[in-house]
């Protein structure tokens, strides 16, 4: 319930900011701040929950996990698990979620409602990316937290936004629609194998496959990650967009989308 929290105060926090704007003007930063403080309180908590402990499962030892069928017919689980690691990222997430909510007070001054939807959103994403086990569900929270990034470069961007958010654009979803076809062969692979089609982590780990479809698949997820780092001679799109973006965007791209 906890970890499902974390993704969900995030993005019930950015439509109510969308809708918030209708009441008033400065209804938006305070319901995103108010939902990055609440998010900070979660992880903070989940810390002093589990100091050190881990509960031992099927998948490994965890200090949570959650795992609901979502659409079995395709192996598709809503799988969410919390580690040391993940947990340090998502309490640095929402950090920086309310240092960038502080920092675009006075910047944004137009359309800030839908602002901080996206700014929410992203931040979301990138908590929903750092605890899926479920690769389907990895890549949905992956794009949810890559589109909304672009709208924010787009929309409240410098002098060269439009150019910034097209390469942008182009290289995050071009590298994001390798990594889509690399997790569907691979599940594809296994089904292959068993008869059974699962996306979950831990079934696709121990897939046996041929050394060129191993390379091929590498060669996907390799490139989506190394463009999302971003690792030399991939890196061409970072510069323009954190120039670009505004303080918010450069502070979450910075300190969140590039971990």
């Amino acid at each position: 319930m906890m970890l499902s929290a974390l993704i969900f105060v995030l993005v019930v926090g950015g439509v109510l900011a969308w809708i918030g704007e209708r009441w008033h003007r400065d209804a938006p930063r305070w319901i995103a701040l108010l939902a990055t403080l609440i998010e900070l309180a979660l992880a903070i908590a989940l810390w002093l929950q589990h100091p050190g402990e881990v509960v031992p499962t099927a998948h490994g030892a965890w200090l949570a996990e959650t795992s609901v069928a979502w659409i079995p017919r395709f192996g598709i689980s809503y799988h969410l698990a919390l580690d040391g690691i993940s947990l340090l990222l998502v309490a640095l997430t929402a950090l920086l979620g309310v240092v960038s909510v502080a920092c675009s007070w006075r910047e944004i001054q137009s359309g800030i409602g839908f602002f901080h939807l996206n700014l929410c959103l992203t931040l979301a994403g990138a908590v929903g990316v750092f605890l899926a086990l479920d690769l389907f569900l990895f890549f949905f929270l992956w794009e949810l937290m890559l589109v909304p990034m672009y709208f924010l470069i787009a929309i409240w961007g410098h002098e060269r936004r439009r150019y910034a958010s097209i390469k942008f654009f182009i290289f995050t979803q071009g590298s994001g629609l390798l990594m889509l076809l690399s997790i569907v062969a691979l599940v594809f692979v296994r089904h292959r194998a068993t008869g059974v089609f699962s996306f979950d982590y831990f079934d696709l780990l121990h897939v046996a496959m041929t050394p060129t479809v191993e390379m091929w698949m590498m060669l996907g997820f390799f490139v989506a990650f190394a463009v999302k780092l971003p690792a030399f001679p991939l890196h061409v799109w970072l510069p323009d967009a954190h120039t670009e973006a505004p303080t918010a965007g450069s502070v979450i791209l910075a300190g969140v989308l590039l971990k």
